[in-house]
């Protein structure tokens, strides 16, 4: 059996595909225009290049797109009044400070500080307990991807178990309580669980989001089950040859040994390809999202928890 593939491109094509003409729509009937503030502190590569795909992206299904790049030195009171001005913009329904930030900054504080209206990563502490008691909140990008995938595979999840492997608060825990709310019977795992291996053997669901290249092996996943794999980890590539620096290249592998589990699971989602392009789509979802609460417009079918 060769499981089948979950392709996140065209998945998240398709929502962004919906975004578009809902921002489409509710420009024209309403004449409002959904806005995305993304704030970049410090000049990390990685980080930049997440941050132009981000800005391209809102434009391209409709959006407005605010870019504000500070410096790695900026100051917290300086960074706070910039979230403060964005909370009262109301030009600006989406507020996201990209992570991670400069060590000399209290994520914590800078996250809470963002308005939980437009917190469109899901993670200030307002929404992370609406989330956990079952309410109306905004849910985190990546896990929401996550469910949005598993409902079109699967229809509907009632009665599964899953098992999630990791208990961060970005993706472990809501994508726990996600599937809750959709009844599945929820095991949150790590690598500090005993019997590892026979816990995941029992999961019909399996969402790996550990950080580790290719922790979960093919011989722990349940014939015919789905596995979800978060993982984004760069190993060396020695057949890919040399950088110009002498150093060896190196290639994406999810937290899923792909090429067993792919031999045993009913699907699965590749790396790169699968969970990864989800995230920037159900970013641009939760702005249009949070635009619509914030005007009292009818919510988009389909691109909410």
């Amino acid at each position: 059996m060769t499981a089948q593939l979950i392709d996140g491109k065209a998945f998240a094509a398709s929502v962004r595909e919906k975004v578009s003409t809902h921002v489409a729509q509710i420009a024209e009937t309403h004449g409002v225009t959904p806005g995305l503030a993304v704030v970049l502190v410090g000049e990390d590569p990685a980080s930049e290049v997440y941050v132009r795909s981000k800005g391209k992206q809102t434009v391209e299904v409709g959006m407005n797109s605010f870019e504000y790049k500070l410096s790695a030195e900026t100051s917290e009171e300086a960074l706070l009044e910039l979230i403060e001005t964005l909370n009262a913009d109301t030009s600006v329904h989406g507020i996201l400070v990209q992570l991670p930030l400069p060590a000399h900054l209290n994520e914590s504080l800078v996250i809470n500080a963002i308005d939980p209206a437009k917190d469109v990563d899901g993670f200030h502490i307002s929404n992370v307990g609406l989330l956990g008691t079952g309410q109306k909140s905004m849910v985190p990008c990546t896990p929401l991807g996550c469910l949005m995938m598993l409902r079109d595979y699967h229809g509907s999840l009632s009665g599964l178990n899953a098992v999630v492997i990791g208990r961060s608060n970005i993706v472990g825990k809501p994508m726990a309580q996600l599937l809750l709310g959709d009844s599945c019977t929820v095991t949150i795992a790590h690598s500090r669980t005993k019997d590892l291996p026979e816990v995941v053997r029992r999961a019909d669901i399996v969402v790996a989001a550990v950080g580790r290249p290719h922790f979960v092996q093919g011989d722990w996943v349940k014939p015919g089950a789905t596995v979800i794999d978060v993982g984004i980890n760069r190993i060396p590539a020695p057949e890919k040859g040399l950088r110009d620096d002498g150093s060896v290249k190196t290639r994406l592998v999810g937290d899923v040994d792909f090429d067993a589990a792919v031999s045993v699971a009913g699907a699965i989602t590749p790396v790169p390809g699968g969970v990864g392009p989800m995230t920037i789509a159900c970013l641009l979802a939760n702005t249009l999202t949070a635009c619509c609460r914030a005007h009292g417009f009818a919510e988009p079918e389909g691109l909410t928890a």
